[in-house]
């Protein structure tokens, strides 16, 4: 299976050009599901037709779906739904409160990865296209496998293993007091049994063969430095980009003079997206004198986008981290476009080297081989942070 996921800053066009992937891929034969995680859907509305979160064909090889993350907590954890609505209950809510509140935050990131690891595992589609959220949600549904990861050997499985042994014990006195119990062992499994599969979906996306993001961006300022940070990140986390499409470029034919001073900066901002994601692949998309909303319009901005190419293909295939050996010294190479070094904090602990950019961490378990050395050095080289070991 194909895996390719859209995103971009809200309101780019990135749910238009999910679509329009669908329908060239379907075109050519492959059995393509696009499927949107985003908590705020608008598939329907650009296919202009009703979906629900079961796939739904919209034209021969072409199904669209729209994840509810209800369904998916039905299906996935009723136990701790039921355990944490029991809870919530105890303390004075009614059930109604108690269940709409049962579904914690970040859920919806976390069944988007179950539902992409189902889909997978099934096989049923040749092409998989995730529509998926705005690009902070999207940078948060990414990394769970890899922070969530961490949290789990750390903590979790520990925890899991002393409530087994202390419930029989406490609960007695526990329930009496509190009014609910303690969790018991289908409860305390589930949010591990949860991240074994999240954990075996890590292996796919950071497979650039398999997995690729294709950033939707527009040629402003505020929007393409998110875009590039997107793209930092991502590349944090070992997911691929393989694709640019920069979307809403007023045409040459419009001379009106109200978009004189658009259309100039938009020149600016042409040449930068260009300049500041190569060696990636930019496609233009020009601003269309009528909304992208029902099987038509997708159909033209498929033609625009496509033409005769195959979407499904790795457009570029970016290896975001190597390891190379240098002079009797282990180099580990993380790809970081755009990222200066004073804004990277490096730590080792054990057999990890935590690597933090703003708000974003990544933890990664170090190969054997640089597991027993100590980071001797590091330094920004095209883009690449390379620290050495010794």
């Amino acid at each position: 299976m194909r895996l390719i996921l859209m995103t971009g800053k809200g309101g780019v066009g990135k749910t238009s050009v999910a679509a329009a992937t669908g329908l060239r891929c379907a075109e050519l034969g492959y059995k393509t599901l696009v499927l949107s995680t985003d908590p705020a859907h608008s598939l329907a509305d650009s296919f202009d037709m009703e979906l629900g979160h079961d796939a739904r064909l919209v034209k021969p090889n072409l199904w669209g779906a729209e994840l509810d993350a209800l369904r998916e907590l039905e299906g996935n954890w009723g136990a701790v739904k039921r355990y944490i609505s029991d809870v919530l209950r105890a303390q004075g809510l009614d059930g109604v409160q108690a269940e709409e509140l049962a579904i914690l935050p970040g859920m919806d990131e976390i069944f988007g990865l179950v539902r992409m690891k189902r889909h997978y595992d099934e096989g049923i589609y040749d092409v998989l296209i995730i529509d998926s959220a705005p690009t902070g949600t999207a940078l948060r549904l990414l990394s769970l496998p890899e922070v969530g990861g961490w949290y789990m050997r750390k903590f979790y499985k520990p925890l899991q293993g002393i409530s087994a042994a202390l419930r029989p014990l406490v609960e007695p006195i526990f329930r009496p007091i509190a009014g609910f119990s303690l969790p018991n062992k289908e409860v305390m499994d589930a949010p591990y049994e949860f991240y074994e599969q999240i954990e075996a979906l890590e292996k796919i996306l950071t497979d650039n063969t398999v997995t690729s993001v294709r950033l939707v961006t527009n040629p402003e300022k505020m929007v393409i430095k998110e875009s590039l940070r997107a793209h930092a990140y991502l590349s944090l986390y070992n997911v691929a980009t393989d694709l640019i499409v920069a979307n809403r470029i007023i045409p040459e034919e419009v001379t009106d003079p109200f978009f004189k001073r658009w259309k100039e900066s938009q020149e600016q901002y042409r040449q930068e997206i260009h300049e500041n994601f190569r060696p990636l692949p930019v496609k233009e998309v020009p601003l269309y004198s009528e909304e992208m909303c029902g099987l038509p319009a997708l159909e033209r901005l498929k033609e625009t986008l496509y033409a005769d190419e195959d979407p499904s293909k790795v457009y570029y295939t970016e290896n975001t981290i190597r390891i190379v050996q240098d002079n009797n010294q282990y180099v580990l190479e993380l790809y970081l476009p755009g990222i200066a070094k004073d804004q990277i904090q490096l730590t080792k602990t054990g057999d990890e080297l935590n690597v933090r950019i703003g708000n974003h961490r990544r933890n990664m378990v170090l190969p054997q081989a640089l597991a027993a050395l100590q980071p001797s050095g590091a330094k920004m080289e095209d883009d690449y942070l390379k620290i050495k070991f010794a």
